[in-house]
C-alpha cells in the first residue's frame, strides 16, 4: 500500500486531499493539531487514515512524527509529502503588526521547510529503504503569482513557496524526487469563514479602511463560489500518480480572471484593481 503524508487535514483542502487519496487506495498520514480532530477523522476515514498530531512550526514534534512514519513504512519509501497546512493574514502592509507578518511566514513557508526536511529523506530509496522515489506536492495559490491589496502577507508567503519549490525540484533531481506545485483559486474551505471573523477595526483610522472593507466583503463571498476541496484532491492525486506530471497545476473556478491577471500589463492591472477598490488618488 502506498503511503502519503499530508499536513493540515482537519478541514478544507487537506481534508479533500485525504478523502480522495484514501478512495484511490493510499494510506494517508495526516497532520492535525488537536486530538479531537484526529479522533473524528479516524472515525470518518477508517484505518487508512493515520493521524499525526503536530503544528508545522514545531520542529521537534514534526521530527518525532517523521520517526513514527519511518517505522510504520517498514523499510518502504514514502510515496509523497503534501505540504498543505497554512493560514491567511490580512491587513494593510503599512499598518500590519510585524508579529502577524512573522507568523504568516512561519506557518506558510518555514513550516514547509520543516516538514520537507523531516519527511523528505523517507521519499528516496537507500539507508535501508526500498521502492520508487516519492514526490513532494506543495500547495501554493493563484495568489502565489498575482497579489491582492490587503492580502500581502499571504501573497508573500505563497510567492515564496513558488520559488522554494522551483529550487527544491532542481536540487532533488539528484535523488529522483519530483516537486509539483498545485495552485488553487477560491476553494470552499473554512479559511474564508475565518475571514468573516477577521477584526479589521484596528485599521479603521487608516486611509485604507474603506478599501479594506470591500476586500473583506469579497473574501467572505469566496466560500460560496469556491471549488469543492475534493477537486484539489484530484489534482494532488494526479501529481502523485501520473508518469510525467506537470511541474505546476492551476485549479480555479475563475480561470479567465486568473489569465487576465497574468497577461495584462502590470500598470494597467494596478489601475483596474485600484479603481475597483477606490485606491486611486483623487483629482
Amino acid at each position: 500500500m502506498k503511503s502519503v503524508v499530508v499536513t493540515g487535514v482537519s478541514t478544507g483542502i487537506g481534508w479533500g486531499v485525504t478523502k480522495v487519496l484514501i478512495a484511490q487506495g493510499f494510506r494517508v498520514f495526516g497532520s492535525v493539531r488537536k486530538q479531537a480532530d484526529a479522533d473524528r477523522l479516524r472515525q470518518e476515514f477508517g484505518e487508512r487514515y493515520v493521524p499525526l498530531i503536530f503544528d508545522v512550526t514545531d520542529e521537534a514534534a514534526v521530527r518525532a512524527a517523521a520517526a513514527m512514519v519511518a517505522e510504520a513504512l517498514g523499510g518502504e519509501t514514502l510515496a509523497g509529502v503534501v505540504n498543505n497546512a497554512g493560514m491567511a493574514v490580512a491587513g494593510p502592509l503599512m499598518n500590519l503588526p510585524i508579529a502577524e507578518f512573522r507568523h504568516q511566514i512561519e506557518v506558510n513557508l518555514t513550516g514547509v521547510v520543516i516538514v520537507t526536511q523531516a519527511f523528505g529523506p523517507l521519499l528516496a530509496p537507500g539507508d535501508g529503504r526500498t521502492g520508487k522515489p516519492g514526490r513532494i506536492v506543495n500547495i501554493s495559490s493563484v495568489g502565489g503569482r498575482n497579489a491582492t491589496p490587503f492580502v500581502g502577507p499571504y501573497n508573500a508567503s505563497k510567492f515564496a513557496v513558488e520559488g522554494l519549490s522551483l529550487a527544491l525540484r532542481r536540487e532533488l533531481l539528484l535523488l529522483g524526487v519530483d516537486v509539483i506545485v498545485i495552485a488553487p483559486g477560491a476553494v470552499a474551505t473554512p479559511i474564508w469563514g475565518k475571514a468573516k471573523e477577521e477584526d479589521i477595526l484596528p485599521y479603521r483610522d487608516t486611509p485604507f479602511y474603506p478599501a479594506l472593507q470591500k476586500v473583506h466583503a469579497y473574501m467572505n463571498g469566496l466560500g460560496a463560489t469556491g471549488l469543492p476541496p475534493e477537486v484539489i484532491g484530484e489534482a494532488v492525486a494526479k501529481a502523485l500518480t501520473l508518469a510525467k506530471p506537470k511541474p505546476r497545476y492551476t485549479v480555479t473556478p475563475d480561470p479567465f480572471r486568473n489569465f487576465i491577471g497574468e497577461v495584462m500589463p502590470t500598470r494597467m492591472f494596478d489601475r483596474m484593481i485600484g479603481g475597483q477598490l477606490g485606491l486611486l488618488p483623487k483629482g
